[in-house]
């Protein structure tokens, strides 16, 4: 299968000044707490502070604002669990033009409720039994809407890296630059961006794609150099991470970029939530957070480094968050005298 012209650079660096106008410039914070857990310095992106609650809203916004005024009357079609979904229907919006939202049943209702709220028309569909590739296909045939992919596009893509550049700079204005940069992974559109600005900007920090455990596609593929996907029925937590398979084009331009893939349980997971609320203040959703549960399992080695994680979304349910923040069990900050 041949793909179409893979995004670089330039691309990542247009799309920083094309949605300045519209996106927030997220924090890069910094935590006694992280670096004692770390034994090093710990450098956190927090993208939850973005607009919508997470980074999919760069790539929605690139994406949209490269439609022709045609093409912007009609509409978009996006397919998502929740976060692109939101940033799609807020970027639609905000832009003037209509959008169609494919979720799962089974999405977070605060999801669901989100992004009725930005002006999304939600449909709902079985993640188990159907296709939602097929089903937003069918619906842009029909209205003559344009797909928005939640990874498989070069804008997308290139909006999603405008996270580490900024990120990068933010260090760099610091006079740190990472050693390794986490990353919450899914289809692997933002890992994808993450490892092209890395790569122009930074080329010695090494980009790491952390997934849940069962949903590890993306860590088996990198090993084994080709894609592979899941077994069916699988279940995580990790609800705005979890895919079948890494797609075509962005699996093309972290294979030769990235390093090992990595993985976290689902109660890691809900104890990096728990972290995050008790000491640095933040409210991070399962799939968000799991490039700070990495971190906080020693699952890379972090001693005498900088690290760069990546925070990547904010938009939890309630409840779980009550039983994070009950039950996480997470490591115990003591401050140095």
């Amino acid at each position: 299968m041949s793909l179409p012209p893979l995004p670089t650079l330039a691309d990542i660096e247009a799309a920083a000044l094309r949605i300045a106008p519209h996106a927030a410039v997220t924090p890069l914070l910094r935590s006694p707490a992280l670096d004692e857990v770390a034994g090093g310095t710990v450098l956190l992106k927090a993208e939850v502070l973005q607009h919508t609650g997470s980074f999919k809203l760069r790539g929605a916004l690139n994406r949209l604002l490269q439609l022709t005024p045609e093409e912007r009357t009609r509409g978009v079609v996006a397919y998502s669990s929740g976060n692109h979904a939101q940033a799609v229907a807020y970027a639609a919006t905000k832009l003037g033009m209509p959008s169609v939202i494919v979720m799962p049943k089974d999405a977070p209702a605060l999801k669901i409720e989100r992004t009725r709220a930005f002006g999304g028309e939600v449909v709902l569909y079985d993640r188990y039994t159907e296709d939602r590739v097929a089903i937003g296909g069918a619906i842009a045939a029909e209205r003559g809407m344009t797909v928005v992919p939640p990874f498989e596009d070069a804008h997308v893509i290139a909006g999603q890296g405008t996270l580490a550049l900024e990120a990068l700079r933010q260090g760099q204005a610091l006079g740190l630059s990472p050693s390794r940069l986490l990353v919450c992974c899914g289809g692997g559109g933002l890992t994808a961006g993450c490892a092209l600005a890395a790569e122009g900007v930074s080329p010695g920090t090494v980009v790491h794609p952390v997934e849940p455990v069962g949903f590890d596609d993306y860590a088996r593929s990198l090993a084994g150099g080709v894609r592979v996907g899941n077994p069916p029925g699988n279940r995580s937590l990790c609800d705005a991470i979890v895919t079948d398979m890494p797609g075509a084009m962005t699996f093309a331009i972290n294979l030769p970029r990235v390093g090992a893939g990595l993985t976290v349980s689902d109660d890691e997971a809900l104890a990096a939530i728990a972290f995050a609320v008790r000491e640095l203040k933040l409210v991070v959703e399962p799939g968000g957070v799991v490039a700070l549960a990495a971190l906080l399992a020693g699952r890379v080695e972090t001693r005498g480094a900088v690290t760069l994680v990546v925070v990547t979304g904010g938009n939890v349910d309630p409840a779980l968050l009550a039983r994070a923040i009950t039950d996480g069990e997470l490591p115990r900050f003591t401050p140095q005298q």
